[in-house]
């Protein structure tokens, strides 16, 4: 019941181990659900102030799955998808990367997202 309290406060799910970013990646090429997904680290600080911006689309975006992975924890997940810097931003669709971001920014984030929900509405 944990886990179903924290989706209904931030609807950003926090990925803890390779297991669970594979549950979700399947979960969401089930629903045929975009993936955003945050690569942060607690060190650094663009990465931590983006924060409350992710689950500020997380609120915006409820058609779409928001994970967040902190790159020490869950270094699995960070080297199969080569993550070198934070933060990094992917856009997934059906389990493949369709668009990647590197840095804070906001407003580029925002439109992407934005540009990939159309096209999944209109299709």
């Amino acid at each position: 019941m944990e886990g179903q309290d924290q989706w209904r406060r931030t609807r950003v799910v926090k990925i803890e181990s390779m297991e669970s970013w594979n549950f979700y990646l399947t979960k969401a090429i089930q629903q045929d659900s975009l993936i955003v997904v945050h690569f942060t680290a607690s060190w650094c600080m663009p990465s931590v102030a983006m924060n409350p911006f992710f689950e500020e689309l997380a609120l915006t975006y409820p058609d779409v799955l928001f994970l967040t992975v902190d790159v020490d924890e869950v270094k699995e997940v960070a080297a199969k998808l080569e993550i070198k810097a934070m933060p990094t931003f992917l856009m997934m669709k059906n389990g493949t990367q369709i668009d990647k971001l590197v840095g804070a920014n906001p407003e580029e984030i925002r439109k992407r997202i934005g540009a990939y929900t159309e096209t999944v509405h209109v299709a």
